[in-house]
């Protein structure tokens, strides 16, 4: 029988080494495991994810920029095209007024009335204010009368046969047209010659 205040035999200096060894080794092979990068094929890349993210924002930043550009450009027309082009409907307005202003020195110089007739001259006065005015705003008149037919700016109310005169050539102009800077405000009315027939 062993004695019970026996110890029990003490481990052998090469299990006494042993123990420890395998133990450290089973550490360091648990922190190896963490120090490697996971190569697991589903596992994104978190570096990746962020430079894809980054691109993203920067994407999204140039296009906010180019549509801030885009839209102070816009802003910058609108308003240029506001000063240019604001008085066209007052001045749509008024060429009937100048209109009648002209008919009205047309007739009184058919009539014979004299030059120094102070009604002609009043008249002749305020049309003159008239298209000082206009002038000054960037009207121009459209007056074609012998110039060759242009769609774009003339109406042709009819076509005459005249021998005298090239044909397609604005021959009369019934009504003056104006045009607002580079924009037409009303075309000319024209009447437009044409080659006799059988010429």
């Amino acid at each position: 029988m062993t004695n019970s205040n026996e110890t029990s035999p003490e481990p052998s200096e090469e299990q006494a080494e042993i123990k420890p060894i395998e133990t450290e080794d089973a550490e360091d092979g648990a922190t190896q495991e963490l120090l490697e990068p996971i190569d697991d094929e589903g596992a994104a890349d978190p570096l990746l994810d962020l430079q894809a993210e980054a691109d993203r924002a920067r994407d999204q930043a140039l296009r906010a920029e180019a549509e801030m550009q885009n839209l102070r450009k816009r802003a910058e027309r609108d308003v240029q095209n506001a000063h240019k082009f604001g008085v066209e409907r007052l001045i749509q307005n008024l060429l009937p007024v100048l209109d009648s202003l002209e008919k009205a020195i047309e007739t009184s110089l058919q009539a014979e009335t004299p030059e120094d007739d102070p009604q002609l001259e009043g008249l002749k006065l305020c049309f003159k204010l008239f298209t000082d005015v206009f002038e000054k705003e960037g009207v121009q008149m459209l007056d074609p009368l012998g110039q060759a037919f242009d769609p774009n700016v003339h109406e042709a109310l009819s076509m005459i046969e005249n021998p005298d005169m090239e044909p397609n050539s604005v021959m009369a102009v019934i009504q003056k047209g104006y045009r607002l800077h580079e924009r037409l405000v009303r075309p000319a009315m024209v009447i437009v010659s044409k080659s006799p027939a059988g010429a």
